[in-house]
């Protein structure tokens, strides 16, 4: 990984980690916010890993376990895909440093992290296997449309790669407090990145992408969304937005954009006020 860069004008090195690679989280937040995104990315400001978060992780880590044994031909039962949860548990914690305030909510976490996992497993049960798992794929950033080296890399780690009709399906697994509309917007970001990734990688187009979400109600529903692949349109908008995400970079510009997003922000305590 590069630890220093020129700037893209070449004029002089540049020490922060930001401009080692782009990923779709890093242009979210600072679509989002640039002034959160410079708080955490530059300034490195780290907030606490919160329960939801923390859930996300686990139930991450059950679902790469199962599909990473049917990919070498192994159907592992739902509880047995549990067990080996639980047995990883542990050092999931030590991994980000995770505390509760109680015993009590620890293990009612857990539950739940085991509940979502087995409502998936339930439903999935008689999908083929899977042709890459937890992926990291890392490509230079090329303009498929004008041939323009950005001179940084584009890095995502692809949750689940299936064989579909018409190719492969790139899927991304995410938690959930509820149901949410399925605006493809939302995830344009992301997804256009995938698409650029496999496509970069394959040298092959996406069949499609699907969003899998694990819906956290007290009955767990999982929600597919499918989108086709990336139109010509959608991937010239997310090279748009790469550019003025590194102009804003090269400036060091980083406008606060304050709105209702503020109340869920890491860093609404003020300390966005400070940056």
């Amino acid at each position: 990984m590069i630890s220093t860069a020129p700037d893209r004008n070449g004029v002089q090195e540049r020490s922060s980690d930001v401009w080692s690679y782009i990923s779709p989280s890093r242009l979210n937040t600072w679509l989002k916010c640039p002034i959160a995104f410079k708080l955490r990315y530059i300034d490195g400001i780290r907030s606490p890993t919160t329960p939801s978060l923390f859930l996300g992780k686990a139930v991450h880590a059950g679902l790469e376990c199962s599909y990473r044994h049917k990919q070498v031909g192994v159907n592992l039962e739902p509880s047995d895909v549990i067990q080996r949860l639980d047995a990883c548990w542990e050092a999931l914690l030590a991994e980000d440093s995770m505390t509760f305030a109680s015993n009590s909510d620890e293990i009612k976490l857990k539950q739940q992290a085991a509940v979502l996992v087995a409502a998936y497993l339930a439903q999935l049960s008689d999908e083929p296997a899977p042709m890459a798992v937890e992926t990291t794929l890392e490509e230079p950033l090329v303009d498929p449309f004008t041939g323009e080296d950005l001179g940084i890399p584009l890095l995502g780690i692809v949750d689940l790669i299936v064989p579909g009709e018409d190719g492969a399906v790139v899927v991304d697994f995410k938690t959930a407090a509820k149901s949410g509309p399925p605006t493809e917007k939302v995830h344009e970001v992301q997804l256009s990145a995938y698409s650029y990734l496999y496509r970069a990688t394959t040298q092959q187009l996406e069949s499609g992408l699907q969003i899998r979400s694990l819906i956290k109600t007290k009955k767990p529903k999982i929600e597919y969304r499918e989108y086709p692949a990336r139109t010509e349109s959608q991937l010239r908008r997310f090279f748009q937005i790469v550019r003025a995400y590194l102009d804003d970079l090269d400036r060091g510009r980083f406008v606060h954009r304050p709105g209702f997003g503020c109340t869920m922000c890491d860093f609404s305590d003020g300390t966005c006020d400070e940056g």
